[in-house]
């Protein structure tokens, strides 16, 4: 492995942290900075957000409705089994799993499929898919699936 590839899977890695401890301390502005101008979150359920500003729509929302669901709005991401294909300097692929846990306790797990982009020296995501798994009973996940 050369040194340029170690470093960029480095990056890659500190990449996917920065997107958990963004979205769960509600810092949206540096969540969205993660992703390309152009960058695509596609969610469960065939919802889809291209670009920051429906990124930052999007979450806002969420953001809201945990505020409404919970008395502490506190949110987890925990992230594991991250795997790392890098294609060039500048382009790359991941997966990895996902378990969330609110004040409730467990909610929900799942997956993320990344495309990843460097850009000006800087990776980002180009592509993150969410899929879920599942989700625990009287979780705030599950609760949003009944309405």
């Amino acid at each position: 492995m050369q040194p340029w590839e170690m470093a960029a899977r480095e990056a890659i890695r500190d990449l996917v942290a920065r997107y958990s401890v963004a979205g769960d301390r509600g810092r949206f502005d540096d969540l969205i900075a993660l992703f390309t101008d152009d960058g695509l979150l596609e969610l469960p359920e065939g919802r889809s957000a291209r670009g920051r500003d429906a990124i930052r729509a999007f979450l806002s929302d969420t953001g809201a409705r945990l505020r409404e669901a919970t008395t502490r709005p506190v949110i987890r991401h925990h992230v594991t089994t991250h795997q790392i294909d890098v294609a060039s300097a500048s382009e790359a692929t991941g997966t990895a799993y996902f378990f969330v846990v609110t004040e409730r306790g467990p909610d929900h797990w799942g997956r993320y499929r990344d495309r990843y982009a460097c850009v000006d020296g800087t990776w980002r995501f180009a592509h993150r898919k969410v899929t879920l798994d599942g989700w625990a009973p009287g979780s705030w996940s599950a609760e949003r699936r009944k309405g």
